[in-house]
């Protein structure tokens, strides 16, 4: 990512799109978690930065002294006329509008609802893999992982699939571009949003039995939803939906490759694979959340302003040694495991049943079609930075 400074001190000047940081965060959080455990950077306007479980699970538990306002970090802050609905509800609703904004989701995201998704996620996996079958090496992220989610989403939102490649270019403007300078920034976003207001207006015409179609209908309130709900409510789950979900079966799949016991004990008991999963997750979680400080305030004795930035960094609550047993171990079989993978407190991720079956689907695939994997070069994997993390590119050898 690389647009500014490198970072030469994490606890005063902490960048979380630095190339370090995608590489291998784990060993900044745990030297923060142990000398400075709320870092601070001038970055981006002010942003702070806990490390430790007992810390971000407060900060995203406070809904009054936080905001969720805007939840991606960047030299941007959203008017504060945008609360409480935000931009890009539910995730940046504050209460009591966000309670509302979503229920209006779940029904979409219920257990039944993904159970009736889950035939076709399997057919496409395994169309994916036969694709795939005879290469000596094959790319397990943008031959695979990447593609799984877009097509799932698409689906669901009635998008053509035509457009995955559009897709996974919002995708990466809104979450790896925050550092761009604000016309570049700002011409991406015009462009999601000009391209998700031809697909309102043609659901508008021409209504069908998808997500679009259902939220033009839905009420809050006893009124339907305006244009505008809608479209950043589309635009969270395009570009939520997608990266979080290929970013943990990239994750996933990265682990399996270099850790070839784990792998050959997944292949022989494919019943622990529920199990494993959610230890793979609490491992690997991909996404950092944010909030928005409301007022100036003092929090664990840090001087925190109004509208300074907080990173929720939930894969660092993860891998906290006082709430995790072994914490950077990776135990297949970890039995209890409570991790924040889905987020803490109220917005705690609605879509975690889809992104669950999404996962076991295109692991139950990926290991019955390719029992034995490995990296093929470790130094030729590349991770995302900013707040989702995931490889995006993840070269195996099938063999």
């Amino acid at each position: 990512m690389g647009l500014h400074e490198p970072v030469e001190d994490w606890a005063s000047d902490f960048d979380h799109t630095d190339d370090a940081w995608a590489a291998d965060p784990f060993p900044i959080w745990n030297e923060l978690r142990q000398t400075c455990p709320v870092a601070h950077s001038d970055r981006y306007r002010g942003v702070w930065l806990p490390t430790r479980h007992e810390d971000i699970s407060a900060i995203a538990y406070d809904t009054e002294r936080f905001t969720s306002r805007s939840v991606v970090v960047s030299e941007f802050r959203p008017p504060h006329e945008m609360a409480p609905a935000g931009v890009a509800p539910p995730i940046s609703s504050d209460p009591p509008f966000h309670k509302g904004a979503r229920r209006v989701l779940l029904p979409a995201f219920s257990p039944q609802a993904v159970d009736r998704l889950e035939p076709s996620t399997r057919a496409y996996c395994e169309e994916l893999v036969d694709g795939l079958r005879g290469h000596d090496v094959v790319d397990a992220a943008e031959g695979y992982a990447q593609h799984i989610p877009v097509r799932v989403i698409a689906h669901m939102l009635g998008l053509p699939e035509a457009d995955a490649d559009r897709f996974r270019g919002f995708v990466n403007h809104v979450l790896e571009g925050v550092a761009l300078p604000m016309e570049e920034r700002a011409a991406g976003m015009l462009e999601l949003f000009e391209y998700l207001k031809a697909q309102i207006d043609d659901h508008v015409a021409h209504p069908r039995d998808d997500l679009i179609s259902y939220l033009l209908d839905a009420e809050l309130d006893g009124e339907k939803l305006d244009f505008f709900h809608v479209g950043r409510t589309i635009a969270l789950l395009l570009i939520a939906g997608i990266d979080t979900t290929w970013s943990a079966v990239g994750a996933s799949l990265w682990h399996l490759a270099g850790h070839p016991a784990d792998r050959e004990r997944l292949v022989a008991e494919p019943e622990l694979l529920p199990t494993a999963m959610e230890e793979l997750l609490r491992a690997y979680a991909p996404v950092t959340m944010a909030r928005l400080v409301r007022e100036d305030m003092d929090f664990a004795g840090c001087p925190m302003k109004a509208d300074d930035f907080v990173l929720l960094p939930f894969p660092a609550a993860n891998r906290d040694p006082d709430a995790f047993d072994r914490a950077d171990e990776v135990l297949i079989d970890r039995e209890v495991n409570r991790h924040a993978a889905f987020g803490l407190g109220i917005h705690r991720c609605a879509g975690s049943h889809l992104a669950r079956m999404e996962m076991r689907v295109a692991l139950e695939v990926w290991l019955e079609a390719f029992p034995t994997f490995h990296l093929a070069d470790p130094a030729a994997v590349r991770w995302s930075g900013g707040q989702v993390r995931g490889p995006r590119t993840l070269p195996l050898r099938m063999s």
